[in-house]
């Protein structure tokens, strides 16, 4: 048999890290993250427990970057389906949505993302991470924003923000109530993005296979 090429092994290595990546995300939304150990994202991965250490340098970046990837991606969704949305203030609704969509349909691993980040390693900045960072620049852009290095962090801040609200234990603050006052702050419309009280509205996040986000598809061939 001849050596597998330089293109199908780096096709193999991207694969094993989007399934660790996917199985991270499962686990710690089954069961929590002091619970979920990366032998478990391994072996769920179906991948060799050395590989973990391989892609990552800890549990910690691990988790941040899964969660990141869901973000990006449920984010990117709302924002190209159909009717698609140029208009910069549906865009921004879209946005708001999806993130608190995630904080209001996957409590646990949001509250166990938001926990990491106040960690001693703090804010992992990662390929997923960028992307997310991407889609909310270009969101502020779009919404008419005349300083995006200004009011990208601002809204990062504000949506921070609003999902620990969402999700601090024994006092957590409605996601409505958060929703308005972030519709307030960026002039939209209620009825715009997916309000909770639109009828048959089925929210993005709240999808059970999260498959699709994590591209890990056939093995190519040798």
């Amino acid at each position: 048999m001849s050596p597998r090429s330089a293109s199908v092994n780096e096709e193999l290595r991207r694969r094993s890290r989007e399934r660790l990546l996917h199985a991270a995300v499962e686990l710690v939304g089954e069961q929590g993250y002091e619970a979920t150990t990366l032998g478990d994202i391994a072996d769920r991965a179906g991948s060799a427990r050395g590989l973990v250490s391989y892609y990552f340098p800890g549990k910690r970046q691990l988790v941040q970057s899964a969660v990141h990837r869901l973000m990006h991606r449920t984010l990117e969704e709302a924002l190209e389906q159909e009717p698609g949305a140029e208009d910069g203030r549906e865009r921004m609704a879209r946005a708001i949505d999806a993130i608190l969509g995630l904080a209001r349909d996957r409590p646990v691993l949001m509250r166990q993302h938001m926990a990491g980040i106040l960690q001693a390693e703090g804010f992992v900045q990662c390929p997923e991470q960028r992307r997310l960072a991407e889609l909310l620049r270009d969101t502020c852009a779009r919404h008419g924003s005349a300083s995006v290095d200004t009011d990208y962090p601002m809204l990062r801040a504000l949506l921070m923000g609003a999902v620990y609200a969402a999700l601090v234990p024994g006092a957590p603050m409605p996601v409505p109530v958060l929703r308005a006052e972030l519709f307030k702050r960026y002039r939209l419309d209620w009825q715009m993005g997916t309000p909770p009280d639109a009828p048959g509205a089925a929210p993005v996040a709240c999808a059970t296979d999260l498959s699709r986000f994590f591209a890990t598809g056939e093995e190519p061939p040798a």
